[in-house]
């Protein structure tokens, strides 16, 4: 059997990390990712004020050595969902399985103004570009802003408010300078009351002001505002926005997409093409797009494939669980785990914030750094 995985991110990794633990040199995978390394989400935020450096948070992909497993850099060209296949800048690749995991792609163009007069902070290289903004940063009025939805990882602006505050604290530039947080939700995390309660006693706390329920349309350099998708104008000296989210364009072109995404059975994860699966952000699965619920997606989908493998009766499923740590400035850390069922409302609990759970976030990034790539690594 011959498993074809399309992108190596947090779903890509975990899954052929588990084909190659299961049944070692019996496996037959690809993994194809047209970057060089793969960075972890909270990496960006840690570079971005300053915690640490571009290069100590790359994981470089030629790492990915694994019995059974090929990485191949290359960039998709096409996908042909019915014959499982795909056509790269390196050649055609085919496979008995196909599993998508090619993620979200951000498109700060989509956004009026926003390449021009604001900075996104989603990507790596927009991070690492923003920690040289912050940088020369002198004070004023700064919102951090979300520009559409579905978005990745909900809690990360209001991580970032947090972190922004203890940055221009540091650097006795907070008295000077006004914060504010621009989100599309009620609340900074939805499907956790206590967590954003807590949230916003620290927002309030802190002095920054926080605006619900909005989305940053466009951005008026000119006039230095931010205008809402209700017409309301903000001003602004520094922009830090969360860009559009959009499926990449060679998964929309192979027919697999609906509303934009590709539908998938909420607890296989199979799309409707036999043999094909689809984790992550890429899917309309019905969880927060997020790192670590492509991971468990992704190791449902191992387990499936070891049972066929194995000739065994497949019986994983996915049940809709992540965890996310959260920056609560103040070097402290909190934890949000939440289960999404399909037609319940989300169950989770929170665990309030504290320099203990730091150590928890630690191993939890060592912990991939370790198995993925087989390297020894300690985030900040």
């Amino acid at each position: 059997m011959r498993v074809l995985v399309l992108g190596a991110g947090f779903g890509g990794l975990e899954l052929v990390t588990r084909l190659s633990e299961e049944l070692g040199d019996d496996a037959d995978v690809v993994l194809i990712d047209k970057a060089d390394d793969f960075i972890m989400g909270f990496s960006k935020l840690d570079v971005m004020f300053g915690r640490t450096t571009p290069d100590a948070v790359r994981h470089s992909y030629a790492d990915v050595v694994k019995p059974g497993v090929r990485f191949v850099q290359a960039e998709i060209r096409s996908i042909d969902p019915t014959h499982r296949s795909v056509e790269t800048d390196a050649g055609h690749f085919d496979g008995d399985v196909l599993v998508v995991a090619l993620g979200a792609d951000l498109d700060p163009a989509a956004t009026p103004g926003l390449v021009e007069a604001g900075h996104e902070f989603y990507t790596p290289a927009g991070a690492f570009a923003a920690a040289e903004v912050l940088d020369s940063f002198t004070g004023g009025t700064v919102i951090v802003g979300v520009t559409s939805t579905p978005f990745k990882c909900p809690p990360a602006p209001s991580e970032t408010v947090l972190m922004l505050h203890d940055f221009l604290t540091e650097r006795g530039l907070r008295d000077k300078s006004e914060i504010s947080l621009v989100m599309p939700l009620g609340s900074p995390i939805p499907p956790s009351p206590a967590a954003s309660k807590a949230l916003l006693a620290e927002f309030a706390e802190r002095g920054i002001t926080w605006t619900p329920d909005s989305l940053v349309r466009s951005l008026d350099g000119d006039r230095g505002v931010a205008v809402l998708a209700d017409g309301r104008e903000l001003p602004f000296d520094l922009f830090l926005g969360v860009p559009a989210h959009r499926v990449p364009a060679v998964v929309a072109e192979s027919g697999m997409c609906v509303d934009g995404w590709i539908p998938v059975d909420p607890l296989t994860l199979e799309t409707s093409y036999p043999d094909v699966y689809a984790v992550g952000d890429v899917t309309s699965v019905g969880t927060p797009k997020a790192g670590v619920f492509s991971e468990r997606q992704a190791g449902v989908v191992a387990d499936r494939l070891i049972d066929r493998h194995r000739r065994e009766t497949a019986g994983a499923t996915y049940d809709g669980t992540g965890l996310c740590f959260i920056e609560f400035g103040g070097d402290r850390i909190g934890r949000v785990e939440v289960t999404f069922r399909s037609g319940e409302p989300p169950v989770g609990t929170f665990d309030e914030p504290s320099q203990e759970l730091r150590s928890r976030k630690a191993d939890f990034g060592s912990s991939r750094a370790k198995r993925w790539f087989g390297t020894d690594w300690a985030n900040h």
